[in-house]
């Protein structure tokens, strides 16, 4: 079984916030893969289904978690301690701002990067879970990020953003089957990140 946990933060004040985009990713999957309804538990929004892999279905609980963005880890850990799953079995998806606009990295282990939400899942489960990374961009001083992230994206944004929730969903098969590299690479074929503004500030890389 897969944990898939949207970080983001709870309430239709953020539902749009460049820090939701993880839980807008979670909620596509949850469409295109017909989950269940919703239901109150983990201290979050969770909805179960299962994703078709070529060595048969695979089962995966969706959380959204409600506990706000920087304690989103008590939520994982929960979920994660009732199903005595691993880490290995949780993957987060999560806004970040060291890649430019629509890029998309897997990674697993490794810091929190100023993420006060990974820095959370760490210190409830550790470090080595499986992360979904989708980028918004950075606002281009450190000064700047808080009032980046807790802003909606623009209505031109939002081809872009779709675009790439609805292609981590098509290309879910891939992440339930374990291959973590086959996923990255389709989600960026279904959804080639936008080209640059060279006036923007965002900067890419890893």
């Amino acid at each position: 079984m897969l944990i898939l946990a949207g970080l983001g933060n709870p309430g239709s004040k953020y539902a749009k916030n460049r820090h939701n985009i993880g839980m807008m990713a979670v909620e596509a999957i949850a469409r295109r893969w017909n989950f269940g309804p919703e239901k109150s538990r983990f201290q979050s929004l969770a909805c179960e289904g299962s994703i078709p892999t070529p060595d048969g279905a695979v089962k995966a609980l969706i959380l959204k978690p409600q506990t706000y963005y920087n304690d989103t880890g008590r939520a994982v850990g929960e979920a994660m301690k009732f199903y005595k799953l691993t880490p290995a079995d949780v993957v987060a998806f999560y806004d970040e701002i060291d890649l430019a606009e629509g890029r998309f990295r897997m990674k697993t282990g490794g810091g929190a990067a100023g993420n006060n939400g990974i820095r959370s899942i760490t210190a409830h489960i550790g470090a080595d879970f499986r992360r979904a990374r989708l980028g918004t961009g950075h606002p281009g001083h450190k000064d700047l990020v808080q009032h980046h992230v807790l802003s909606d994206f623009h209505k031109v944004e939002m081809i872009w953003v779709n675009a790439l929730i609805d292609a981590c969903a098509d290309a879910l098969p891939f992440l339930a089957a374990g291959d973590d590299e086959r996923y990255q690479a389709e989600v960026l074929r279904l959804a080639p990140a936008p080209k640059l503004d060279p006036r923007a500030h965002a900067r890419g890389g890893d």
